[in-house]
């Protein structure tokens, strides 16, 4: 029986599991799942109704990310994503973006339903992380080294997400290094196999099988 991940691609989270899980040549069954119609599978192992949710073959059910992508790579870590020196810095990173970031970000995007300040400013509080980012990336070629850590897996979807709110700004904004970054991952061939597009899945289907080896 192989591990089965009920996913939404374009989900931040879900995409950064999707990438650790792809990358460490781990062969699943994947559920692409609608928001707004959820599984009842789904919702039976996870209560708490979002993705990604993996259910393992001894019926262990991981329903967040950062615990699906260190179980990843604890299976498979060819490249060191998560390297014993940098993991406290990895996880200050990833507390940021997770705790904080994230919340800007959700206000940036969806700014009409944050009422109480322009979209100009949500901007703005996001883009205090933007320059942390860039000030590292100035030291180096990703976020901690010279090498891809856990960290730019972990923060590159909800950049991503940043950059695509307005696109044209983000291109013309002063974060050289970052845009260079952001780039290199949407033309990586691992991030274009993480966001095959494929159906939603319903109860009864086949399987469809994701990952490197199928």
């Amino acid at each position: 029986m192989l591990p089965v991940l009920y996913s939404f691609r374009r989900c931040p989270y879900a995409m950064r599991a999707r990438m650790a899980l792809l990358y460490s040549s781990i062969n699943l069954e994947l559920r692409e799942v609608l928001l707004k119609d959820k599984p009842s599978s789904m919702l039976a192992i996870s209560a708490k109704g979002t993705v990604p949710v993996l259910l393992l073959p001894d019926s262990q059910v991981l329903d967040q990310s950062r615990d699906i992508m260190h179980w990843a790579l604890a299976i498979d870590d060819p490249q060191q994503w998560l390297n014993e020196e940098l993991l406290d810095s990895i996880n200050r990173l990833i507390d940021y973006n997770d705790n904080q970031f994230k919340t800007h970000l959700d206000q940036y995007k969806y700014w009409e339903r944050y009422p109480a300040e322009s979209q100009e400013f949500y901007r703005a509080q996001g883009e205090v992380f933007l320059a942390l980012l860039e000030e590292h990336l100035d030291r180096q070629s990703y976020l901690l080294a010279d090498r891809i850590s856990m960290a730019d897996i972990a923060l590159f979807p909800f950049i991503r997400q940043f950059a695509f709110v307005d696109k044209n700004w983000f291109d013309q904004a002063p974060y050289p290094k970052l845009q260079i970054w952001l780039q290199g991952f949407l033309e990586s061939p691992l991030f274009l196999a993480t966001m095959k597009k494929l159906p939603p899945w319903q109860e009864g289907d086949s399987p469809i099988a994701f990952g490197w080896q199928m």
